[in-house]
């Protein structure tokens, strides 16, 4: 299983000198890839609940802070060599598929082919329709986005007709360096994202958190998986061609955490052995990435945290 680090674009972590060492640390410590968040601005009033936390406080809410997500990634590929890069996730609706397939395409052929395309339809309906998205229709419109983009990178001339995006005969160079394109993990749990990942994805990329998600064990997780899995098979996907790749919301800690009802500790916390024994579990269940949430309250501990975590965890559990 392949460890990765989970980043937002705001805080002490978001600027060029902070996000680079951060980035640098991530990959001299072993782990596989690097994921960046997605929000482009914040309306000054919103009635939206952000879902992985109780009460649906949005802790960006007062101060607006985010950087690009796509800028930032390009950025980070220029300063990075083996790193993998992953949009986590990537908020579909927020940009136009072709402008957005063109982006993507760029950051891939100048990184060498590091780019991982997270992808789900967004939940701040505010913030969606400040960009011109349509909210109720977001599901539909991200089904033919992902698939508009698939096509462009793929298709000698790209095509694509559908009820919201449409275009015929596209010269669109250069193509993406991986092929067919790159991996597309689609985010979510709801039916919605899982038909999604079924239909369109490289791996299907749910996340867990020990307060509100419904995966937060491997064992329910497992539960999860094998349904996933019945649908791909009654869907005529072949399941075993679809990967699992799992967000763990909560930071990691060498302090040991109760879950909400303090009935277990969670995962990726306490000592190092207990960090690969959850990873162990994990791949047990078919988990192939596994993206951890990054602490710290400055850039200096939080390197401190990224190496210790490379030389007690990564190391030993033989995925560097």
């Amino acid at each position: 299983m392949k460890f990765g680090l989970s980043t937002v674009t705001r805080g002490v972590f978001s600027t060029a000198d902070n996000y680079s060492a951060v980035a640098q640390a991530a990959e001299r410590a072993g782990f596989d890839f690097l994921a960046v968040s997605d929000h482009l601005v914040v309306p000054g009033r919103f009635q939206s609940k952000y879902p992985y936390v109780p009460g649906g406080a949005f802790m960006v809410a007062q101060e607006g802070h985010c950087l690009d997500q796509l800028s930032t990634i390009a950025f980070l590929a220029g300063v990075t060599r083996s790193l993998r890069l992953l949009t986590s996730v990537m908020v579909v609706p927020h940009r136009h598929p072709v402008l957005a397939a063109k982006m993507l395409a760029t950051i891939d052929v100048l990184s060498k082919g590091r780019l991982i395309v997270g992808a789900g339809a967004g939940w701040m309906r505010e913030e969606m329709e400040l960009l011109g998205g349509n909210f109720p229709e977001r599901g539909r419109y991200t089904d033919e986005a992902l698939a508009a983009c698939i096509a462009l990178w793929t298709q000698e001339r790209g095509s694509y007709s559908g009820r919201h995006v449409n275009f015929s005969d596209v010269v669109f160079e250069p193509k993406p360096v991986q092929k067919p394109h790159p991996p597309l993990w689609i985010g979510g749990e709801s039916a919605g994202a899982i038909r999604r990942a079924i239909a369109l994805g490289t791996a299907w990329y749910p996340g867990n958190n020990s307060q509100t998600m419904p995966l937060d064990t491997p064992e329910r997780l497992a539960q999860g998986v094998a349904e996933v899995r019945r649908r791909a098979a009654a869907a005529g996907r072949d399941p075993q061609t679809l990967g699992l790749s799992l967000l763990v919301q909560d930071v990691f800690d060498w302090t040991e955490r109760r879950v909400a009802d303090g009935s277990r500790r969670r995962m990726f916390t306490g000592a190092s052995a207990d960090m690969i024994e959850d990873a162990a579990r994990l791949a047990e269940v078919g988990v192939g990435h596994v993206a951890l949430r990054l602490g710290g309250s400055t850039v200096t501990e939080a390197v401190e945290r990224i190496e210790r975590f490379g030389a007690e965890v990564i190391a030993r559990s033989g995925a560097k």
